[in-house]
């Protein structure tokens, strides 16, 4: 299987009960476990999801959740950089109709320059930019 991109909200579907996404989520990595691909992130999305937690009182599971992410021999962590930084910038520069983050604009950089063609999300702008998003 190709590697897909782990996006922020994913991971926060599966590890917030409370989630709109939660069951969805579950029901989707359960399914993934069999033959887990490789995954691809930034330390911009770890930045979100440890920023999510610990907003919300929950320091040890923003903890807990990424020290498991950057174990993992799953999970390809791309550290971003002085170039990836520029790179984001700039597609965030030519696209002023859409509401992308910076940091969505470093995962769409990321997935461009890795060939990776989907991304376990439930944003919408991954598929606005012209990748598929799973669960479908």
């Amino acid at each position: 299987m190709k590697p897909l991109f782990l996006d922020t909200g994913y991971v926060i579907a599966l590890e917030a009960v409370d989630d709109q996404h939660h069951l969805d989520a579950k029901r989707h990595w359960n399914s993934l476990l069999k033959a887990l691909p490789a995954l691809v992130t930034t330390t911009y999305v770890i930045n979100e999801i440890a920023t999510f937690f610990n907003s919300r009182n929950r320091h040890a599971k923003a903890v807990e959740i990424v020290n498991r992410l950057m174990s993992s021999s799953s999970v390809q962590l791309i550290y971003v950089g002085e170039k990836l930084f520029d790179q984001a910038w700039e597609y965030f520069k030519k696209h002023p109709d859409k509401m992308y983050s910076l940091t969505d604009c470093i995962s769409f950089v990321t997935m461009e320059e890795a060939g990776i063609e989907a991304a376990l999300a439930f944003d919408r702008h991954f598929v606005q930019a012209g990748f598929k998003k799973l669960p479908l």
